[in-house]
């Protein structure tokens, strides 16, 4: 169950691309059903088997797109929910998120949860006493959650690398894809931008209700003013892979601290727009921070830098733009390592192997035999 769909009709974010590409993995060794919340109410099957409902919302409690809310909600959530072994909600503390806990405990059914950095209160520890299983996205995130750790796994994200994949095209320029707001670091970027390189920055803005962050946006295109930078805004899931396999540097240049002096609790739990970049075989300069290290190996895999500082980042993008067989090496690394360890097949088989330790606990238990149970993830 995921608050926000991810696309033209929700948001075009990492913690709305994961629930559905995940739940397409899993659909191919069970029986799955993505339930999430939008203007029309529908039901559709993919080419995946996945099966998709959408509930209507009448409107979002304080505007945020992750509390969607009707007067029919937890009764639909019921109904929908009514048949799983497995409810594996994503946002636990959205509003749907919560009301999924309270039916999956009422119809005593397992419940897991993915957290992807949405902030909100837990009914004094009671909400994630509701939890049987944590399921983080990294080890970073696993420590966000103060979780027990009976009760977490960390499973990671992923990218598809048929998808994304390197290509004849040629390479060029500076890539950055990603929500435009203040944590993701992008006036650091504009500023370490070195002489004559180009960057594309592909993206729609965050929802930061208030001014400065609400104004970011702007401060950027002044920022940009003398530079060759390109705004994209939302890009068409089907062009996402052309942009990643033509750029010749992806920057992932997330910060700590804002442009406006305010502290970033959590930056990074993932990155899954670095993941997919890797895959495409493109080399990254990433900040070190959150998650990020956990994937990014530096000198192997991509190259780190400390979180906000441009001196540095404009030194590493420049050294990759200068040195196209390093950026081949990196760029090839980087994707054997995605191809091992982090594609949605690999999400889906850990967190089928964590279902099964709930539905059928024993120690020969494998995610064949989970899917031989039935589980369903909604």
């Amino acid at each position: 169950m995921a608050p926000t769909p991810f696309g033209a009709d929700g948001l075009l974010g990492g913690g709305e691309r994961y629930p559905v590409e995940v739940a397409r993995a899993l659909a191919a060794h069970v029986d799955t059903e993505l339930v999430t919340f939008g203007g029309v109410a529908r039901v559709w099957r993919e080419p995946t088997g996945l099966r998709v409902r959408v509930l209507r919302r009448l409107a979002l409690l304080g505007g945020h797109p992750a509390h969607p809310f009707a007067p029919q909600l937890a009764p639909l959530l019921a109904w929908s929910l009514r048949d799983a072994a497995v409810v594996h909600t994503h946002h636990l503390r959205s509003a749907p998120g919560r009301i999924a806990a309270l039916t999956a405990f009422a119809g005593r059914q397992r419940l897991v949860t993915t957290d992807h950095g949405l902030g909100g209160g837990g009914w004094g520890g009671l909400l994630p006493a509701l939890v049987d299983r944590f399921l983080a996205v990294s080890e970073f995130s696993a420590g966000t959650l103060h979780a027990p750790a009976n009760r977490t796994r960390v499973i990671y994200g992923g990218a598809d690398p048929a998808r994304f994949r390197p290509g004849d095209d040629a390479r060029d320029g500076v890539l950055f894809v990603g929500r435009i707001t203040p944590h993701k670091g992008l006036d650091r970027l504009l500023a370490a931008l070195p002489p004559r390189a180009r960057l594309t920055v592909a993206g729609t803005t965050g929802h930061d209700p208030w001014p400065p962050e609400r104004d970011y946006p702007h401060l950027l295109r002044r920022l940009a003013a003398g530079h060759d930078v390109r705004f994209t805004g939302a890009v068409p899931d089907a062009e996402l892979p052309v942009l990643h396999r033509r750029a010749a540097v992806f920057v992932l240049p997330s910060v700590a601290v804002t442009c406006y002096g305010r502290p970033v609790a959590i930056s990074e739990l993932l990155g899954l727009a670095m993941l997919e970049a890797m895959a495409s075989g493109t080399p990254v300069v990433a900040s070190r921070i959150g998650g990020i290290p956990e994937i990014v190996r530096d000198g192997e895999t991509g190259l780190l830098v400390a979180p906000g500082d441009v001196a540095e980042l404009r030194d590493r993008i420049a050294v990759l733009l200068a040195n196209p067989a390093l950026a081949r090496r990196l760029g090839r690394a980087a994707r054997e390592l995605v191809l091992d360890r982090f594609t949605w097949a690999k999400t889906a088989e850990r967190c089928l192997n964590a279902y099964t330790e709930l539905i059928r606990p024993a120690p020969q238990s494998t995610a064949r035999g989970a899917a031989r149970a039935g589980v369903r993830e909604s």
